[in-house]
């Protein structure tokens, strides 16, 4: 049995920007109404409780929860791939024990990680030097985050699969509902139950309950491949060593990236509240340009999947060059627009002078550098299409992790400042954009050459 759907065949033949276009659009949307699960509580804590609680929901807790999902996303991804070549085959019977597989695993890994996480979350915090002051806050947020988190799975697995098949669109609008439901309840039970902390995290438990139920909902009464069934929910062994085999490295990858970052917060947090609590405000600007960067690199993730499961080999490198100059001119427009107004954008959170001035540099020293990663997310996605993931998680092990810890290392020696600190970002991310660019030519250039003969 085979399969075709309408966004498949666009995606396999249509005209390659104006796809990647329409493909990026809801992705990049529902990026963005995924971080505002977190933006919001950041807020409206910062706004209505004050700056102790805005560094605990923003500073300690949001790079825990970006790990823990970093790495399961990054699994997810796997998934992804196997199901978008199996769509770019027209393989219906595949597609469909590659989905189920794939909901399984987010249920079983949701689960393990749940308990995993409420019981160690004390410890986790107070190695990543989580100031005194903020720390009874961070653990009550971080347990509530961490129940919620087999939802979380659950939506961002159902995402990828619906992406995978071509369908950026749906999971934009479930997100939304579910943004919009984070706000409302943000303000009912922070602003005017007087909840605290713990009122945004049972807002963000709510919402990503009713995510993962509306992206369930979807798959079960879905028509084709797609459609998930109780009866149907076991792991096929092929199917599932092929996912994890192409998810896993991805899966380090981010976990690589979220320890570092947890480094450079455990770093900044011995300077003080003020130190993390602008760092907490930076990261929810930051996260603008890893919202829109993140989006292309899953969009030519999925678009080069699919070509490359349909064959098509001179597609998969011109999407790749389009994704390319797309990301870049994007890039460059977020890097103006965060330094023109950084000063307001801080005062968004907080309205403390000192906190204000210490993120604002943040600002200067890192955004302008947002360009050279283009590289570095639209190289590795590409790669990640054609099942390629080895080399780009020993590259990212590399230049991303271990020179970032050395100059981290010898930052605190010989210049404990918080600029000093801060610059392990440009330094790793121009080393690294190199090596990327280096391999990506050559294997390129093999297969040209091997074509030619």
């Amino acid at each position: 049995m085979s399969v075709k759907t309408d966004a498949s065949r666009q995606i396999t033949e249509g005209v390659i920007w104006k796809q990647l276009l329409i493909f990026f659009f809801p992705i990049m949307l529902g990026s963005f109404f995924q971080q505002l699960y977190n933006t919001v509580d950041t807020v409206v804590v910062g706004q209505f409780v004050g700056k102790e609680a805005l560094a605990a929901v923003g500073g300690s807790s949001a790079q825990i929860a970006s790990l823990i999902v970093g790495f399961f996303t990054g699994l997810s991804s796997g998934a992804s791939v196997i199901i978008a070549h199996f769509f770019g085959a027209r393989d219906r019977r595949s597609a469909s024990k590659a989905v189920h597989n794939a909901y399984v695993l987010a249920v079983a890994g949701g689960i393990v990680l749940t308990v995993l996480g409420i019981l160690l979350t004390p410890h986790m915090l107070s190695l990543m030097n989580t100031p005194e002051a903020t720390m009874g806050d961070a653990v009550l947020y971080l347990r509530i985050y961490f129940g919620a988190l087999t939802f979380t799975f659950i939506y961002n697995m159902g995402a990828s699969i619906l992406r995978a098949a071509g369908n950026s669109r749906t999971p934009l609008y479930y997100l939304i509902v579910c943004c919009l439901t984070n706000i409302v309840l943000d303000i009912l039970l922070v602003a005017g139950l007087d909840m605290g902390v713990a009122g945004a995290a049972i807002a963000t438990f709510i919402s990503q309950a009713l995510s993962a139920v509306l992206i369930t909902i979807r798959l079960a009464i879905d028509r084709g491949p797609l459609r998930i069934t109780w009866k149907r929910m076991r792991f096929t062994g092929s199917i599932l060593v092929s996912q994890l085999k192409l998810g896993i490295p991805t899966a380090v990858e981010s976990v690589l990236f979220a320890i570092t970052n947890i480094a450079i917060q455990a770093a900044l947090n011995t300077f003080g509240t003020d130190t993390a609590a602008a760092w907490s405000a930076f990261g929810k600007m930051d996260a603008v340009f890893w919202m829109v960067s993140t989006s292309f690199g899953i969009a030519i993730t999925s678009f080069v999947g699919q070509n490359h499961g349909a064959g098509k080999r001179e597609r998969v490198k011109k999407s790749t060059k389009i994704c390319l100059l797309m990301d870049f001119a994007v890039s460059a427009v977020i890097v103006i627009v965060l330094v023109a107004l950084r000063t307001p954008l801080f005062r968004m959170f907080t309205s403390d002078q000192n906190v204000i001035e210490i993120g604002s540099q943040m600002v200067l020293l890192i955004t302008p550098w947002y360009i050279v990663y283009v590289f570095i997310e639209v190289l590795a996605g590409a790669m990640r299409g054609v099942g390629d993931v080895l080399v780009p998680m020993i590259i990212t092990l590399v230049g991303i992790c271990v020179l970032r810890i050395v100059w981290l290392v010898g930052a605190m020696e010989i210049s404990p400042t918080i600029d000093a600190i801060i610059f392990s970002y440009p330094v790793t991310w121009i080393l690294t954009a190199v090596a990327f660019i280096v391999y990506y030519w050559r294997k390129t250039f093999l297969e040209n050459k091997k074509k030619m003969r």
